[in-house]
């Protein structure tokens, strides 16, 4: 119990409530007339001038009830309870005063834990001097307080499902993030590493091969185009002006393009591809291509005297099976704490209701196993 009252007390304000809109000036402009017609129309009313100045005094209240709600709050509480009992010894009896009910509505829709513990303290206390003032009697009690009570739980329902729904458009930015991020790493990322890698081998090996240099310049300018393709259908993705798939598309038949990553001074990437693939989603496949160039980016950056790269894709009736091996060395680069590629590759799968496992072979080498069900479906 004491967890909870510390964990409302201390609630905060809901972030960026609306100030004023044209709603609250025709409000205001309709109950203001309506105080006054209610006092002509009325001669009995006691009080009725102080009735009257009192409840079209306190209208433009509800112009600031989200961004002041307890101070409007106390302020129209102490105005139509108590200061009419020190006066009168009544209190004010105007049907256009139920306007009031807004107050507290919104006192527990946008004020904070205490604010709300304070408007209780004092909304509990005034109405328990009204009912003693006026000698009324059960059923006289009992309507108002649950019209109160009805007023002040609509207020808390609508801040719930607007928490609710704050938590859901953040879990939603969240997971785009990590879209975006998974993306960028096997996309981007992918393409320059490969450029790394074709300027490290032109740069070892221009000295006994002058041309080795404008070779690597061919390559890195076809991955650097390769890249900006890349870029600009994740832009499609992210500007709504441009229909696009919500990833850029890859088939596992590209899979073979990854055999073009070996050469002389790196390993043989050697691919292989079997069952049947007519009929797989475009996630399935797209994931599976990432898993695959991703293993191979890692194989030919971290894989120490290499000579090869296997890369075999098994399609079923239940799924498709993705093995990428090599025969280096593990390294210390390959057996500190996961990067961002294996844990993309981790959320990939998982994301389709698959799994992946890298790790090192017992003799040597590395491997990255997927296997992702067919029709794509997540746990």
């Amino acid at each position: 119990m004491p967890g909870l009252i510390r964990s409302v007390w201390c609630e905060p304000r809901p972030p960026d409530p609306p100030r004023r809109v044209w709603r609250d000036w025709v409000l205001a402009g309709v109950l203001a007339p309506l105080a006054v017609l209610e006092g002509v129309l009325r001669p009995d009313l006691p009080m009725r001038p102080f009735a009257v100045v009192v409840t079209v005094g306190l209208v433009p209240t509800l112009l600031w009830r989200r961004t002041r709600p307890l101070a409007m709050f106390t302020l129209c509480f102490v105005a139509t309870s108590v200061i009419p009992i020190l006066v009168g010894g009544t209190t004010l009896d105007m049907y256009t005063l139920g306007y009031m009910l807004i107050l507290p509505y919104a006192v527990f829709r946008w004020g904070s834990g205490r604010e709300i513990v304070i408007a209780l303290g004092i909304m509990l206390p005034a109405a328990g001097l009204s009912v003693l003032v006026d000698h009324a009697g059960l059923p006289d009690v009992v309507g108002p307080f649950a019209v109160m009570l009805a007023t002040t739980s609509l207020g808390g329902a609508f801040r719930y499902r607007a928490g609710v729904r704050m938590r859901e458009l953040d879990q939603v930015k969240l997971l785009m993030r990590e879209q975006l991020a998974r993306d960028l790493h096997d996309t981007v990322a992918h393409h320059v590493s490969a450029m790394a890698i074709r300027a490290q081998a032109g740069l070892a090996t221009s000295a006994t091969r002058p041309d080795a240099a404008a070779e690597a310049l061919r390559v890195i300018e076809a991955e650097a185009a390769r890249a900006l393709d890349e870029m600009r259908a994740i832009v499609r993705v992210l500007r709504r002006d441009q229909p696009a798939e919500l990833t850029p598309g890859r088939r596992i038949t590209d899979i073979q393009l990854l055999a073009s990553r070996g050469g002389s001074h790196h390993p043989a990437v050697e691919v292989e591809i079997s069952g049947d693939l007519d009929g797989l989603p475009p996630s399935v496949e797209s994931a599976v291509y990432r898993i695959a160039q991703e293993s191979v980016t890692n194989a030919l950056r971290h894989a120490r005297h290499a000579t090869r790269v296997e890369v075999r894709v098994a399609a079923d009736d239940a799924a498709v099976r993705l093995r990428v091996r090599d025969d280096g060395d593990g390294g210390p680069a390959r057996t500190e704490e996961p990067g961002y590629g294996i844990v993309g590759m981790s959320e990939r799968a998982n994301l389709l209701g698959g799994t992946c496992v890298a790790g090192p072979d017992r003799d040597r080498g590395w491997t990255v196993t997927a296997v992702l069900p067919r029709d794509g479906a997540a746990t």
